[in-house]
């Protein structure tokens, strides 16, 4: 039978894995959009929250995608076969590297593969805007992924194909997603220049 890792436990193997506070930030961001999706599904909300949190882990130390033995995300992949993890997210993580041609069958994996370049990109909109996340707009996000160069690492493509893989409205898909970052806006850094206070 597999074993469930608690969130608590996907944390810390996250904060040993992962130097980069921007990486650490990416995969915060990913977790909340899937806590909120678990919440919204009535799914398990720990098991959703260890796949978003998890789903980067390896990037930072064997970000080469093309090595076939230790390269991204093969490393968390195979750790979490070997912990027995339950096969459900070890899938579900997998999904979301489209270049491992691994099928998305799972509502997990279905919503991994929506949330994950979409957060990334919400989270670079709010960065740019003295008031973050805060009354950020589907328009507003679109208007800004039709710039390339903008967070020009974010494929464009997965953006669509996610929410159209979850059956979902785009507007709604990206509405739902920037509601669940803001929730945890303090933890992503996400209120803006605006909410700074006047250097002294």
């Amino acid at each position: 039978m597999s074993s469930q890792l608690s969130r608590a436990e996907a944390w810390d193997l996250l904060s040993e894995w992962v130097e980069s506070p921007s990486l650490r930030r990416h995969c915060l961001a990913v977790e909340a959009a899937m806590v909120g999706y678990a919440r919204k599904l009535g799914a398990d909300e720990q098991a959703w929250a260890v796949a978003g949190l998890l789903h980067d882990a390896d990037y930072e130390r064997f970000s080469d995608m093309d090595d076939t033995e230790n390269g991204h995300p093969r490393t968390i992949l195979r750790y979490l076969r070997e912990r027995d993890v339950d096969p459900e997210i070890v899938d579900a993580i997998a999904g979301h590297a489209t270049f491992l041609n691994v099928p998305r069958e799972s509502d997990m994996a279905k919503t991994l593969f929506a949330v994950d370049e979409l957060s990334g990109f919400i989270v670079a909109c709010a960065y740019v805007r003295p008031e973050g996340i805060h009354g950020m707009t589907p328009k507003s996000v679109k208007k800004k992924l039709k710039t390339p160069a903008f967070a020009a690492a974010v494929n464009r493509d997965e953006v669509r194909e996610g929410a159209e893989a979850l059956g979902v409205d785009f507007d709604e898909h990206v509405a739902f997603v920037i509601a669940a970052l803001e929730e945890r806006a303090d933890e992503l850094e996400l209120h803006g220049k605006s909410a700074e206070p006047d250097p002294a």
